[in-house]
């Protein structure tokens, strides 16, 4: 089985769902001959062809827009929003079309795209290129949000997202594209991101949309992560020593309600790590949802670690960042109540 970077993955499980279905095709800003900003799309046009993989205007609105109209022919395209910070000019078509095109017309048509973009902070991206927006969309009824951890989970979820009938958010952790950074800037997180690449089979496999994957177990204290953030909450439990089990979500959207309630009911505590600024994080979600159904075995009030609430600083990315020193701080305070 071959070892491959989340980048690598990503463009694997493209490459399989386009020689898999005629009907799948990739467009977006530099994804044709250039091969994306981050090269996950590279050499797919040479592969497949230009009419299936081709560039797009500068138009993030337009790009969804065409793939609405593509989907409700049956196509099933793949766009690209280049950063999650430019999907803001596209979310009238995400929520006021796609959305809602199953419920509008009886399920007689649908909206099976897929909108890939690369989110999250790590590489020095400033407040234009770092952004976390995933909590926005989780608050509208009709899309899917999928966030990968790791390489293997990659491919297997964004399989299952251009395979779905209804729109896919998948957004991508860029600080994991390639593994971790050499140098100074990444001391204060150390190692957290080492070893990223991962065995990944060459063919065709899924992940389930909606299905948790616990990644540690633990019996003091649960904690809640997707994304860069599991990596960082497995460094910190390794730091503190402290006993923690740690559920990667991979889906915020289906959310695996059943994988979370029965950790929180066994550790009696839970920490949700989230780099996307704090007020409204999906975090929030989380921590009422626990509240909710795990009530009664809570032994502490739940902790959320998360990005502050400003723009994504530049200069100060380490402290806005949820390093393992603050999630190490969290874990110790809900465990020694």
């Amino acid at each position: 089985m071959p070892t491959m970077s989340m980048i690598e993955a990503i463009n694997s499980a493209m490459d399989v769902a386009l020689g898999l279905d005629p009907d799948v095709m990739i467009f977006g800003q530099d994804i044709g001959y250039f091969g994306g900003v981050f090269r996950a799309t590279d050499k797919l046009q040479q592969r497949h062809g230009k009419q299936r993989i081709f560039d797009a205007p500068i138009s993030e609105g337009g790009i969804v827009a065409a793939a609405v109209g593509m989907g409700a022919y049956g196509k099933r395209p793949v766009v690209e929003i280049q950063f999650a910070d430019y999907i803001y000019p596209a979310t009238d078509q995400i929520i006021s079309e796609a959305a809602r095109m199953r419920y509008r017309t009886g399920g007689e048509w649908w909206s099976p795209i897929t909108i890939r973009s690369p989110y999250g902070g790590g590489i020095f991206g400033g407040q234009t290129h770092s952004q976390s927006p995933e909590g926005i969309f989780t608050h509208v009824a009709g899309l899917k949000i999928a966030i990968p951890s790791n390489p293997y989970d990659a491919k297997g979820l964004l399989i299952a997202a251009i395979e779905d009938d209804d729109p896919v958010l998948f957004f991508e952790p860029k600080r994991l594209y390639n593994g971790p950074f050499d140098g100074h800037h990444d001391r204060p997180v150390r190692n957290w991101a080492g070893h990223n690449d991962a065995e990944v089979p060459e063919g065709h496999y899924v992940v389930p949309l909606g299905k948790a994957r616990r990644v540690r177990e633990g019996g003091e204290v649960t904690i809640l992560a997707y994304g860069t953030m599991v990596h960082v909450a497995l460094c910190a439990a390794e730091e503190t020593g402290i006993d923690a089990e740690i559920i990667d979500l991979r889906t915020l959207v289906p959310l695996d309600l059943d994988s979370i309630t029965e950790s929180v009911r066994k550790t009696g505590r839970c920490v949700v790590v989230h780099e996307a600024t704090r007020t409204s994080g999906f975090g929030a979600e989380l921590a009422a949802q626990v509240q909710e159904h795990c009530f009664f075995a809570l032994e502490a009030p739940v902790e959320r670690v998360t990005g502050w609430d400003t723009p994504y600083p530049h200069a100060f990315e380490w402290e806005y960042f949820p390093g393992p020193a603050r999630v190490g701080e969290a874990l110790k305070r809900v465990v020694n109540i």
